[in-house]
């Protein structure tokens, strides 16, 4: 474990900011080993992804299809305070996300021309959810049931299979039952993803793939991504705190270290006013590390600032995956943040409280990509689509637009096809 304290005085955040990201170590060398596993599932189909599971996961499941009678079944072999903790997070989720769906916008520019844009779901969408170290059944909700409410007609869940079952972990298909999935494949890695984006004889391909996973799962969804739509790369895990008011620090500590849970390559920053209170929440980073066996190498950054201005400057420079803001003004600093996935308002705020039962989604971007997308929802789902409607007076009226532009670019057809129909030539109403 390494604690790093500095104090800055508030000038270049983006420079500050991209030291503090540089330090996080980076997954090399997959980009290749990735598309040569896409390239085998394209060739080989259901033999290829079973091979490839047993190869990288120790076991492949037969079928890969989970049936449906067993997770249907699932939610009664989990102890029941899961089942109604795993209930009550995806009745939260999906009071948030059918919150977001909007409804179409229509406009009426002049006589005979009217313009509807509409939200449309995507007809199937796959969420992964990662196995190996632990179930995620919180993953499961948080991407289920936004696709759902979405109005995905088709909504799938890939997740490796344990060895002795071959199948997801129990918690997994519980949480599948529960949020609504359609089906469940046994099946994970880069394999599952190119099998979702082509297609095999035994898993029909999707049209977006969301959720979390390993560098080879981010990665294989780079790569299919000319294939079919993804939620972005969900990188290792982000948090950063700002701390302007009396906070105990085992409570900053907990947040720091239980995202530090996901592994040693996330960002974990604390930036405060008070550098004395900035030595206590090492200490308390060191005592909860200490006592849980200080697992891996993981790196803490702890800046002490000016003022909240410079705390604020330097979090939406980093752009985190996660920020927290403990400050007397909590609320009118949380809006100023713009570039952070998910801002959590108060010192009781815990990232946890998002991560698994606020009603938010915990998959939100990393690595910076705050500043131009946001967190997975029911618009992961859905996409725009638009309906023209030009009737006679209108083709008059934009006929000369259309041509002159049209001209311009080297065209001609594109106006022709306008004028066409405002000289009313062939005009099926007149019977022409």
């Amino acid at each position: 474990m390494k604690i790093r304290i500095q104090a800055w005085d508030g000038r270049e955040p983006a420079r500050l900011a991209a030291s503090l990201r540089d330090a996080a170590p980076r997954p090399e060398g997959i980009a290749a080993a990735v598309a040569e596993t896409i390239a085998h599932v394209a060739s080989g189909g259901d033999a290829a992804v079973a091979e490839l599971s047993e190869r990288f996961d120790g076991v492949a499941a037969d079928p890969v299809r989970v049936p449906a009678d067993l997770v249907a079944a699932a939610p009664g072999d989990i102890p029941d305070p899961l089942r109604r903790a795993i209930e009550t997070s995806a009745a939260n989720v999906r009071a948030v996300a059918e919150a977001q769906i909007s409804g179409p916008a229509e406009v009426t520019l002049g006589a005979g021309q009217r313009i509807e844009v509409a939200e449309v779901p995507v007809g199937s969408a796959a969420i992964y959810v990662p196995g190996g170290r632990a179930p995620y059944p919180s993953s499961v909700v948080m991407g289920v049931v936004p696709a759902k409410v979405a109005g995905v007609g088709r909504v799938v869940v890939a997740s490796p299979p344990e060895a002795g079952t071959g199948r997801p972990a129990p918690a997994v298909l519980a949480a599948a039952a529960i949020a609504g999935a359609d089906a469940v494949y046994a099946v994970g890695g880069a394999q599952a993803v190119a099998a979702l984006a082509l297609g095999t004889e035994s898993i029909p391909a999707v049209d977006v793939i969301a959720g979390p996973g390993s560098p080879w799962v981010q990665e294989a969804k780079l790569q299919c991504s000319r294939h079919i739509g993804i939620d972005g790369y969900a990188g290792p895990s982000e948090i950063v705190a700002i701390v302007a008011e009396e906070v105990p620090p085992e409570w900053i500590a907990l947040d720091l270290c239980a995202q530090a849970e996901h592994g040693g390559d996330g960002l974990l920053v604390a930036i405060g006013t008070d550098p004395a209170w900035l030595e206590r929440l090492a200490e308390e980073i060191e005592r909860i590390r200490s006592r849980d066996g200080d697992p891996g190498e993981v790196t803490f950054d702890l800046v002490a600032v000016g003022d909240v201005e410079a705390a604020i400057a330097l979090t939406e420079a980093l752009a985190p995956e996660h920020a927290e803001v403990a400050a007397a003004d909590a609320p009118a600093l949380a809006r100023r943040l713009t570039t952070s996935g998910c801002v959590f308002v108060g010192a009781r705020s815990a990232t946890a409280f998002g991560d698994y039962a606020a009603g938010s989604n915990h998959v939100l971007p990393t690595g910076g990509a705050g500043r131009f997308t946001g967190t997975l929802g029911p618009g992961t789902f859905r996409r725009r689509i638009s309906r023209v409607e030009i009737g006679a007076d209108a083709a008059a009226a934009l006929a000369g637009t259309v041509e002159e532009i049209a001209r311009a670019e080297g065209f001609p057809l594109h106006g022709e096809s306008a004028v066409g129909r405002s000289e009313g030539r062939n005009d099926p109403e007149k019977g022409e």
